[in-house]
């Protein structure tokens, strides 16, 4: 008796539940619905979002590279001055850019493209220092030596490579001793790369500055940034 007393419980618990179960879905049902649409909405949305990037990016680099392989000059200059300047294409197309520029001699060109580029705040520092560095670069002898030293400050990713720029411009201003303090400094530093060694000494040699009589530098491994 006492075992059908618990199963006829058991029943009504059962059955109780399953009200209290259906009773729930009535009432929130719609809601666990609409929150079910919207994460299924929102994950479309990224993916739609996503593939429209990766697409606009797809495009930006085929237009990069449609402008790059136009055979006039000329033509490339325009084509690659006419390409929207965002992201990391744009980048891309600025430098492309004013190598085109300073290649057909437009030196003022370029160093306006590259500084129009070390000022956009919404290109990475890197870029922005490799932009201003190509543009005292290609000024030359009339390269803003603040701008190189403030390139060249310890710690600066192209630090050496801005030293290097202002010990030219020293020879540019016939000032052959900081020079070659500059070129030795230089070539005694542990993060000089053997490529930039080697022009430094070149250039040490060029001004008659005999190496055996200079500090024996330290061997150091190829790094980027050369």
């Amino acid at each position: 008796m006492a075992n059908t007393n618990d199963s006829f419980i058991d029943e009504v618990a059962e059955a109780l539940r399953r009200d209290r179960i259906n009773l729930w879905f009535r009432r929130w049902g719609w809601l666990l619905g609409l929150v079910i649409l919207l994460i299924v909405g929102a994950a479309a949305l990224t993916q739609w979002r996503d593939a429209r990037r990766e697409a606009a990016a797809e495009a930006r680099g085929e237009a990069i590279l449609s402008a790059v392989e136009t055979q006039s000059a000329e033509d490339r200059v325009n084509a690659l001055s006419a390409l929207p300047r965002t992201g990391d294409e744009g980048t891309i197309a600025a430098l492309l850019l004013a190598g085109e520029q300073s290649g057909n001699s437009d030196v003022q060109a370029a160093a306006e493209t590259l500084n129009a580029l070390a000022s956009d705040p919404n290109v990475p520092p890197l870029y922005r220092d490799l932009a201003s560095l190509k543009a005292q670069m290609a000024l030359g002898p009339d390269a803003d030596r603040a701008a190189l030293e403030a390139l060249a400050a310890p710690g600066a990713p192209f630090s050496l490579l801005a030293q290097e720029q202002i010990a030219l411009l020293d020879l540019a201003q016939d000032k052959r001793d900081d020079a070659v303090a500059t070129l030795e400094s230089i070539r005694q530093d542990a993060e000089v790369t053997p490529n930039q060694r080697g022009r430094v000494e070149a250039l040490l040699t060029a001004l008659g500055v005999p190496l055996e009589d200079l500090p024996s530098a330290e061997p150091v491994a190829a790094t980027a940034g050369e």
